[in-house]
């Protein structure tokens, strides 16, 4: 898979290691969405958003197909997504060796299909990454490694609209007890609104962000 393009925020405090913010946008968007966040985030983020990997069109991407059929319903290409973990992992890797972060304080967050994959991510890949958000998404039982290790350090922020019409929340709220069952740290909380990032969501992970700092 190509690598993947991105655009970055210096930190406004200039550091020599600072604390890393990696964006994996939702399907259908792209590297700007989560982007707008970012001029409202600690100034000592590096913050970096990466766009997904395959064009569906009208300037939008997506980490893997979304295939809608009469009989199935519409499912997930689960080759396409493991690729899209792989590519992220290279990625991620990318850019800790040329921006030189803290890697005490690495953050990765994710919207919908990025979501997904930032859980995802985390079992696959254990500890590459300190902290993840993951907003408006699941962890998808079928995007997980055959054993996930209990040595992850890893803790998470999980958040979810009360009346998505996307991604029903009944799924997102099956995330706690999944992590609990593992013993991983971790934070759930919904929000009154639909597929999106309700204001006070937002200054909820900002305040969790900033607690890690």
């Amino acid at each position: 898979m190509r690598e993947l393009p991105y655009i970055v925020r210096e930190p406004k405090i200039a550091s020599q290691n600072p604390p890393l913010l990696i964006l994996l946008h939702g399907y259908g968007s792209n590297e700007h969405d989560l982007f707008s966040f970012a001029d409202e985030l600690p100034d000592d983020l590096l913050i970096v958003s990466a766009q997904a990997p395959l064009s569906i069109g009208n300037g939008g991407y997506a980490w893997y197909s979304i295939n809608f059929d009469e009989i199935n319903g519409k499912f997930s290409d689960l080759k396409e997504a493991k690729e899209a973990i792989d590519a992220i992992a290279g990625f991620i890797d990318d850019i800790k060796n040329k921006y030189t972060p803290n890697l005490e304080k690495t953050f990765l967050l994710g919207f919908s299909q990025g979501a997904i994959l930032s859980y995802s991510f985390s079992f696959f890949h254990p500890n590459k990454i300190q902290h993840v958000l993951a907003l408006s998404g699941y962890i998808n039982t079928e995007l997980l490694p055959e054993n996930i290790s209990t040595d992850i350090k890893t803790d998470y922020y999980c958040s979810h609209g009360s009346v998505d019409q996307v991604l029903p929340v009944a799924w997102a709220r099956n995330s706690k007890p999944f992590l609990d069952n593992l013993g991983f740290k971790n934070e759930y909380s919904e929000y009154n609104v639909g597929h999106g990032v309700a204001p006070q969501n937002f200054y909820s992970f900002k305040k969790w962000i900033e607690a890690r700092l």
